[in-house]
């Protein structure tokens, strides 16, 4: 497998694929989502969260720092236990550690973090492929909270619960579930401060600024401008996905070209590689954590399909790129 697939794999497992989009539905469903898009980017809050995968049985905690001031948005994101991890956002853009090493490719394509950014197109009550409904109410963290769940209506993608804080808005605890609804992963914040209670000393990291890398970040909840076209699409890409994002590299070894669709929410990433004399990847379905992927092999060109979507999602598009380079 080439370095620049091999390292945008590992980013992809690192920063999250969460990034859900959603349909017509409930309007007050709406109107808390709406509330919690505003609070997760405006206001400033700090805590620590745990996530949990019910595949493998993994667990992390993380602790976040968000402020909105005159400086504009900054943000910190770090591990409190398992491998080193840390992620700064500001206005000079986003910077990672990756475990103990920083040997990660600038300028790679990441998406977003733990926490969903949700589209505008939502809120216009546009998108298609999920229906919301509110819940209950549950206490958590010390504070109440009110169910909306968000539930896919068709087998190629995922389903979530959001918990958000009453008074807030902020997205408290979230579940990723199959359309049968079992659970998939979950995030739980155990406690929060919000406004003035935020240490402002933890935006600053210890870490040496050499170990970070600068990234390139898309974002499947906004229009993505594409200024290139691909030179093979997918055959009968799944309901309401859509191209958000392109790249391609020529070089001596071949071709290799990045590409993500996206239906607002679920965002899958699509590559396609000359192998050269590199051993090729398996070939089928795989899974990495909450993400599944699926490779498959046209001529001399090795097509590989990865997002936090059902296994069908990945193999329908895979197949689909797979004839798309097979009839040019």
């Amino acid at each position: 497998m080439n370095k620049p697939l091999r390292k945008a794999l590992l980013i992809l497992l690192f920063v999250g694929a969460s990034g859900p989009v959603f349909a017509a539905g409930s309007a007050e469903a709406r109107e808390l989502l709406e509330r919690m898009a505003t609070a997760m980017s405006q206001l400033s809050y700090q805590g620590t969260f745990v996530y949990v995968r019910d595949g493998d049985g993994a667990v992390e905690t993380m602790r976040i720092t968000h402020v909105m001031d005159k400086k504009g948005v900054r943000e910190r994101l770090y591990s409190v236990s398992g491998p080193r991890r840390e992620v700064i956002r500001d206005r000079e853009g986003v910077r990672c550690i990756l475990k103990d090493s920083a040997a990660v490719e600038e300028n790679m394509v990441v998406s977003d973090s733990y926490f969903p950014e949700l589209p505008q197109s939502l809120f216009d009550n546009k998108v298609s492929g999920y229906q919301l409904k509110t819940g209950g109410k549950a206490r958590i963290a010390g504070l109440t909270a009110r169910l909306v769940t968000i539930r896919p209506e068709d087998g190629f993608r995922y389903g979530y619960d959001f918990w958000l804080e009453e008074e807030t808005g902020l997205l408290l605890k979230w579940v990723l579930f199959k359309r049968d609804h079992k659970a998939l992963a979950k995030l739980m914040f155990t406690e929060l401060v919000v406004g003035e209670g935020v240490d402002l000393a933890e935006l600053e990291s210890e870490s040496p600024a050499g170990d970070f890398v600068a990234l390139r970040t898309i974002s499947p909840a906004k229009n993505v401008a594409v200024d290139s076209t691909p030179r093979w699409q997918p055959d009968n890409l799944p309901p309401g996905f859509q191209l958000a994002s392109h790249r391609q590299e020529i070089n001596a070894d071949g071709v290799f070209e990045h590409m993500v669709y996206s239906d607002g929410l679920a965002a899958v990433s699509v590559y396609v590689e000359q192998q050269g004399g590199e051993a090729a990847m398996s070939q089928g379905i795989s899974r990495m954590g909450t993400n599944n992927a699926y490779s498959t092999r046209q001529g001399d060109l090795q097509i590989t399909v990865i997002g936090e979507v059902p296994a069908v999602t990945v193999k329908s598009i895979a197949t689909g790129m797979a004839s798309a380079v097979a009839s040019n």
